[in-house]
Parts: C-alpha cells; sequence; structure tokens
C-alpha cells in the first residue's frame, strides 16, 4: 500500500528532479527524506534528497578534474598555442564550451605529458 503524501511533506530534488518526503511544517507531523538549504550562489533555497546527499560524485568529475587551455597547458609542459593545435588535430581529449574555451580532463593531459614526442 503507498502511503498518501500530505502537500506540506513533498519536495520536489533540485538535484535530480525526484518527488521526495520533507516536512516543511513544524506544527505538523511528516517525515524527512532530504534537506533544505539555502544556496549561497543562486540566492535560493535547494531541496535535495537523500539519494542526492549519499551520492558522491564519480571519480574524474570533480572540477580539479577539468582544466581550461592554461592551466592544461602549463601541465602538459608546452604552450598554449601548440596545445589547442594538438587538440584541433584530434590528439587530445577535450570539449569547447559556447564561449570558445577549451576544457581538458587532466587525465588526458598527464597521458599526453607521459607520451613520447
Amino acid at each position: 500500500m503507498q502511503r498518501r503524501r500530505e502537500g506540506h511533506t513533498e519536495s520536489y530534488c533540485n538535484g535530480c528532479g525526484r518527488l521526495f518526503h520533507l516536512n516543511q511544517r513544524e506544527d505538523l507531523p511528516g517525515r524527512d527524506c532530504g534537506i533544505v538549504s539555502i544556496s549561497e550562489e543562486h540566492l535560493a533555497l535547494e531541496f535535495l534528497c537523500n539519494r542526492c546527499l549519499d551520492e558522491s560524485p564519480p571519480a574524474g568529475t570533480q572540477l580539479d578534474e577539468v582544466l581550461d587551455l592554461g592551466e592544461a597547458a602549463r601541465i602538459a609542459g608546452i604552450d598554449e598555442a601548440h596545445l589547442a593545435q594538438v587538440a584541433a588535430r584530434g590528439e587530445i581529449e577535450h570539449r569547447r564550451t559556447s564561449s570558445g574555451t577549451l576544457l581538458f580532463d587532466r587525465a588526458a593531459v598527464d597521458a599526453l605529458k607521459r607520451a613520447p614526442r
């Protein structure tokens, strides 16, 4: 039998979009299967379910693993223009943002650095 959710105990997760229990009233009983907090970046309430709170990001997706052209060139030990040419030839995995910035995975840059020249 599925439990009926009361309106004051429903929230949508900003992480995954799922509906979850979150009691938004102190004067009424209800379950909490997540949290609500203030996002300093967006200056808004952020609702997160326990699933999203418990999930750690997959390896290699942390911000430190993504490098822009300048950072990648310094790590690879080559100048930016040369790295841009290497990327244009498809010799290193990369992506270009909508504003034109080249981004590289740290693992790809490390592999380029180890490759014989």
